[in-house]
């Protein structure tokens, strides 16, 4: 009866721990047999087991090196994963994934970025093909390494045109005074229009040369 304590004899209890290592449904059989106890269901035994810290050596997980006792073992016709419905949505040899990226397969990034899929290593997962940003894959290609301390800018503010042509090298210290807002005075360069891009930029490059002179004046002073 459920909120009963269960009482065990001293020679139940011995008992029960001697022959702890048991599984639990030999256990519960075992000792209804021994003792005539029906009032007790696995559930107690097993409940008691680990009031006590009586180990059973099981952790309910496949230990390194062990073999599954169903290995090589095949499903008789019709059930398991031979079962007909099982059988229509499993991959046969030599089939893709409907989801499958393949090599030059692009993606916007949360960013606004092209990410392209490209023939190298990832080295993150070690599979074959990775994503890089699409518009300074494509420059680099044109123009070799960005230059240490230097980023690409968008210079038309339209992410997702990747042209070389389209991307400038800047100073890194520079991006941010594109960006705009109260902190810089001026108005952002994307949203600039295009006949004012030109000199929000030169705006930016003259401000963070200056910043660079201040700083290396208070250094040599």
């Amino acid at each position: 009866m459920k909120g009963t304590w269960i009482v065990y004899s001293a020679e139940q209890m011995a008992w029960l721990e001697t022959n702890r290592l048991l599984p639990i449904s030999e256990y519960h059989a075992a000792f209804c047999k021994e003792f005539s106890r029906y009032d007790v269901s696995a559930g107690n035994l097993h409940a008691l087991r680990k009031r006590r810290g009586w180990k059973t050596g099981r952790t309910g997980h496949f230990a390194a090196g062990q073999t599954p006792f169903n290995k090589g073992k095949i499903c008789p016709p019709g059930t398991g994963g031979r079962h007909p419905n099982a059988r229509k949505t499993q991959f046969k040899k030599g089939d893709t994934p409907h989801n499958t990226n393949y090599l030059g397969h692009e993606r916007v990034s949360k960013d606004g970025y092209v990410e392209v899929s490209i023939d190298d290593i990832n080295p993150h997962t070690g599979y074959e093909r990775r994503y890089v940003l699409k518009h300074l894959h494509e420059w680099e290609k044109a123009n070799g390494p960005v230059p240490d301390g230097m980023c690409l800018k968008c210079v038309n503010g339209n992410r997702l045109n990747t042209d070389p042509s389209n991307w400038l090298p800047i100073p890194r210290g520079v991006l941010p005074r594109l960006n705009g807002g109260r902190a810089t005075r001026v108005m952002a360069y994307d949203t600039a229009p295009d006949e004012l891009k030109p000199v929000l930029m030169t705006i930016a490059r003259v401000e963070q040369r200056t910043s660079e002179l201040r700083r290396k004046r208070k250094v040599a002073a």
